[in-house]
């Protein structure tokens, strides 16, 4: 990835805004319907995924991000710059969404629980859609066994779309506080505003950590020796290339 934090920052700005503003106008334009709000929001994702991450790793997501601070994979400065990014990019989406349309329509592209579901249920549900988008992260792009240069972008987008499938109607589907603060911001409406930070940043915590520590950094070193058994270890003195040698 580029190492340029300003560079890293444009591409975070550019990517958070288009999720919101494609995502966000979607809505708008197919008066929230669900095919084209998930498909929308999927996709925004998966092409910005596939045409920024080799630049500042496609976040796009402050949960995110923050998954990335606790496995220490990004330095806390540079996250603050991502951060900084991802929301401004978000609040630049949805004015122009506003200026675009109106301010009614953008308060509709905020998300908020249904009148269904309690908080708690909506905090648990976003915590869980977040934990399978950021787990597909951690899989696809994070993982160097993962396919980041392959579909990395196809299976993250397509995480968000099932997701937004399934909690669309219910939470608004955010997973991503930055795509919940810029239309509430140009909405001036904050129905359950503390759900949309609480729950995907648990979910991306829980996800990022698990997979961090249960796959990528094992407790035991690996046994060396020969690949058949992998048992017998180098005596003093020896390496491992010269304990399997003799081994075989």
């Amino acid at each position: 990835m580029n190492e340029d934090p300003l560079r890293r920052g444009v591409a975070e700005f550019v990517g958070a805004f288009t999720l919101i503003f494609i995502g966000g106008g979607a809505g708008i334009i197919s008066h929230s319907d669900i095919v084209a709000v998930a498909l929308a929001n999927g996709l925004a994702i998966g092409i910005m995924v596939t045409n920024l991450g080799h630049i500042s790793g496609g976040h796009f997501n402050p949960a995110i991000t923050l998954g990335f601070v606790a496995t220490r994979r990004i330095h806390p400065a540079l996250a603050v710059v991502y951060w900084f990014a991802q929301l401004l990019g978000a609040v630049c989406a949805a004015f122009l969404l506003r200026y675009f349309f109106t301010q009614i329509a953008v308060k509709l592209t905020a998300p908020a629980p249904s009148p269904n579901i309690t908080d708690w249920k909506a905090l648990l549900l976003e915590a869980i859609m977040t934990f399978f988008l950021v787990w597909a992260v951690w899989a696809t792009a994070v993982d160097p066994r993962g396919a980041f240069k392959a579909i990395a972008g196809l299976a993250i987008g397509l995480t968000i779309t099932i997701d937004v499938f399934v909690g669309g109607p219910v939470t608004g589907a955010a997973m991503n506080p930055a795509r919940a603060f810029g239309p509430e911001l140009a909405g001036n409406v904050w129905t359950g505003w503390w759900i949309y930070w609480i729950g995907p940043f648990a979910g991306a915590l829980l996800a990022s950590l698990v997979y961090e520590y249960l796959y990528l950094r094992p407790e035991q070193p690996p046994v060396v020796g020969p690949p058949e058994s992998g048992v017998e270890e180098p005596g003093p003195g020896e390496t491992a290339e010269t304990a399997e040698t003799a081994a075989s």
